[in-house]
């Protein structure tokens, strides 16, 4: 059946099977999404055209959904419409998404100055931080200290990745392998906050399931979203301006890494990023301040000329 919301169903179900539960939690939200505008009826291929998928953009931003997610919809949509022309249910028409977003933008800060993170390390700011938000607080400095290592790295790691000082592990996002040489510091934290448990093959105790069951994958959304309510508690406890999240972590290692003045091709390979755009996208914000900045040191330098010409 050549008809676009049949096949987006049938390819986030192949995707579903595949094991790959994250994507295809994304590709049923971005099909709802869809079904929402388009409604219940069918939908053949060619009703999918510039005007159909700018009027959906649209349609997106006026329920007040960010540009990262109305771009993530669009790139769904265009990865099921790329397989139904692969195989032949849908004829190719060149440059359809053009007109529509499909990019990525850094919308808001993420990343904390080095005086937030040093608080962060440091010991709790008050009494009472309870025992869940340490908890919390040191997976979160030991994400920071392994290179913004994200939690979902830190969630799957086996206690057979660790030799030594030693982690090396394989990235479940880009699929790449890295090696991680703990300092004293962060060694500490994981041994304060590993898996006791002998029978668990997880360094951490926060997985059960075995790896690759939607059981554990369940397990693992629900540990993101306690990690990141208490990692917004704790925040709110030391004052922070930002939300701190999950995100933050990796987002200030590669900001913290610039200031160091630390090569965007450098950090990138220390994140395991599968390209540099990608590490170019953290580290945007922080590029545009350094410019603001120097804008700034232009004028005032113009204006000291000006001044001591002046007879």
């Amino acid at each position: 059946m050549n008809d676009f919301i049949f096949f987006f169903r049938k390819v986030t179900e192949e995707i579903h099977a595949e094991g790959h539960f994250g994507t295809a939690h994304v590709y049923r939200s971005a099909l709802n999404a869809v079904v929402s505008f388009h409604g219940g009826g069918r939908m053949p291929f060619s009703q999918l055209t510039p005007g159909w998928l700018k009027r959906f953009e649209t349609h997106l931003r006026s329920k007040g959904c960010s540009w990262n997610t109305v771009s993530t919809y669009l790139r769904m949509v265009r990865a099921v419409y790329n397989r139904a022309v692969d195989r032949g249910r849908a004829t190719h028409v060149p440059r359809l998404f053009r007109s529509v977003y499909t990019g990525t933008r850094a919308e808001r800060k993420r990343a904390l100055s080095d005086e937030e993170m040093r608080l962060v390390l440091g010991p709790p700011a008050t009494t009472s931080s309870s025992l869940r938000q340490e908890g919390a607080r040191e997976l979160f400095a030991l994400m920071f200290l392994m290179r913004g290592l994200p939690f979902v790295d830190l969630a799957y790691l086996r206690k057979s990745d660790l030799r030594g000082d030693v982690i090396t592990y394989r990235r479940r996002k880009t699929g790449r392998t890295l090696s991680v040489t703990l300092t004293p510091d962060a060694l500490g934290l994981l041994r304060r906050r590993a898996s006791t448990n002998e029978a668990s093959p997880y360094l951490f105790p926060i997985l059960t399931g075995d790896e690759g069951t939607e059981e554990a994958y369940r397990e693992y959304r629900l540990a993101l979203r306690t990690f990141n309510r208490r990692l917004e508690s704790f925040g709110r406890t030391l004052g922070l301006e930002g939300r701190l999240s999950s995100y933050t972590a990796r987002h200030t290692w590669a900001t913290l890494a610039y200031h160091c003045e630390i090569h965007p091709g450098i950090i990138s390979e220390a994140m395991g990023h599968s390209s540099i755009t990608v590490t170019e996208t953290y580290l945007k914000p922080f590029r545009n301040r350094r410019i603001d900045e120097a804008n700034k040191k232009v004028i005032e330098y113009v204006k000291r000329e000006t001044i001591r010409r002046t007879p």
